[in-house]
């Protein structure tokens, strides 16, 4: 039998992760989580790649996505894909606020941990 529970998470009560981001809801498939970040003052950060897809939208604040051989200025209003394993990072030019979607959940078996390195 299918699962039709409804599931409210209120953003104020939701788990932290490593690098920031916080979890909203979470289901077998997909998860949601929001990203408040701060521009870096320091090296660029490390190149990753995840097993794991992502969908995003600016809410607000400056960020370049660099996706392979592929640089993209992201602001308020636009979207951006990762496809799952493509090797990509993301340069914070101002306070960033963001929504992401995941498939599948990016905090289930250690998918979300830190680059190592």
């Amino acid at each position: 039998m299918a699962d039709k529970t409804i599931k409210k998470v209120s953003a104020a009560n939701s788990p932290a992760g490593a690098m920031g981001q916080e979890y909203l809801a979470s289901g077998v498939s997909v998860s949601m989580r929001l990203w408040e970040q701060h521009a870096a003052r320091s090296a660029d950060p490390a190149i990753t790649a995840r097993d794991y897809e992502t969908v995003g939208y600016v809410l607000g604040g400056r960020a370049e996505l660099e996706l392979e051989d592929q640089k993209v200025a992201l602001e308020p209003g636009d979207c951006w894909v990762v496809p799952k394993g493509a090797r990509h990072r993301y340069r914070i030019l101002e306070s960033f606020t963001a929504v992401e979607a995941t498939a599948p959940p990016s905090q289930m078996h250690g998918r979300d941990d830190p680059p190592q390195g």
